[in-house]
């Protein structure tokens, strides 16, 4: 299992304690300080849609001007967030075949039960 975000984000930092406390093993991965391609990010849009990755209520998003947001689409939200990982909601986790988007603890309790 691979968990993508941002070391300081309250929510991964929220999600990788889940998965210690539950004694799940994975790799980090803080794509602000390790980066992000292109084609991981493509992945990722493919499996659980840019739409789902682009994270629409944090300072980042509000922080871009209005033609930005107001003609957002699938290149444009792939181009932003390659040059701005900020602005993807965290954490992505790869697990098996599998592409998940954000943290929920019920969710996890059931996706991730030995």
């Amino acid at each position: 299992m691979k968990l993508y975000g941002i070391r300081n984000c309250d929510t991964v930092k929220k999600a990788r304690k889940w998965l210690d406390e539950a004694g799940i093993n994975y790799e980090f991965h803080d794509f602000k300080k390790d980066g992000l391609d292109s084609g991981r990010l493509s992945q990722w849009e493919q499996a659980a849609g840019w739409d789902v990755l682009l994270n629409r209520r944090g300072t980042t998003w509000r922080k871009l001007p209005d033609e930005v947001r107001d003609n957002i689409s699938a290149q444009s939200a792939h181009d932003l967030m390659l040059d701005n990982p900020s602005i993807i909601k965290r954490p992505v986790v790869e697990h098996g075949d599998t592409v998940s988007v954000g943290f929920n603890a019920d969710e996890w309790a059931e996706r991730f039960k030995h």
